[in-house]
């Protein structure tokens, strides 16, 4: 039997021993593994293959091509340049991209446009236009609820939709009668409208625009 001296290894010796049992298999695992597939070329800029949607936005028919990827956000702004519509968080938090479609506000970030196939869509150009402007445009404007006004697209669409919400008798949950027909209250609105931050504020001015034109006194 060989003496256990016979089996001496240095610290240098051990490690240089374990580094070479680890790249070897490693160098035989990438030489095993079969070559990747090259990359599918781009088309039109875009990866990969752009899809056809058709959408009404403003009470015109829109087809566009687009990657299934695109954000209804981005289709907006990007394909119809349509720019009212802002992009802010991009994570669906802070309203600033707010559009209707099919009669319900929705985050434009948060959905693809291809998902929206047949919708009808209605952002802030087609609320209102400078000469014809929408009474909640009006109202922002004489109640001062905006500031920087990057976030009053979204405000405004979002308030035109709680105008709707109220008049079908749908409840927030601070509806104190779920069987009753909602209250255009300020705690109704400041609730249903909690969705769409104003960074500089103005939100006192706004509730006082939305209850204007819903005919309350908040």
């Amino acid at each position: 039997m060989n003496h256990p001296a016979e089996f001496t290894l240095s610290r240098r010796g051990l490690l240089q021993t374990g580094a070479v049992s680890l790249t070897v298999p490693a160098q035989l695992a990438a030489s095993a593994a079969p070559a990747s597939a090259p990359a599918a070329p781009a088309e039109n800029g875009r990866p990969g293959v752009p899809m056809s949607v058709h959408l009404k936005v403003n009470g015109k028919e829109q087809r566009l091509a687009v990657d299934p990827r695109t954000t209804l956000l981005d289709a907006l702004r990007e394909h119809l340049h349509l720019t009212g519509t802002k992009k802010g968080c991009d994570h669906g938090q802070c309203g600033a991209c707010t559009v209707i479609v099919n009669g319900r506000r929705i985050n434009s970030c948060l959905t693809l446009a291809v998902m929206q196939e047949g919708s009808e869509v209605t952002t802030i150009e087609g609320l209102g236009q400078p000469g014809q402007m929408h009474p909640l445009q009006e109202a922002f404007v004489k109640h001062d609820g905006y500031q920087c006004g990057y976030c009053t697209p979204g405000q405004i669409c979002s308030a035109a939709a709680v105008l709707q919400e109220v008049k079908q008798g749908i409840p927030s949950h601070v509806t104190a009668d779920l069987t009753a027909q909602p209250l255009l209250s300020a705690a109704e609105l400041r609730e249903r409208m909690s969705g769409n931050i104003c960074r500089c504020g103005a939100y006192s001015n706004i509730i006082d625009a939305i209850s204007e034109v819903g005919g309350v006194k908040a």
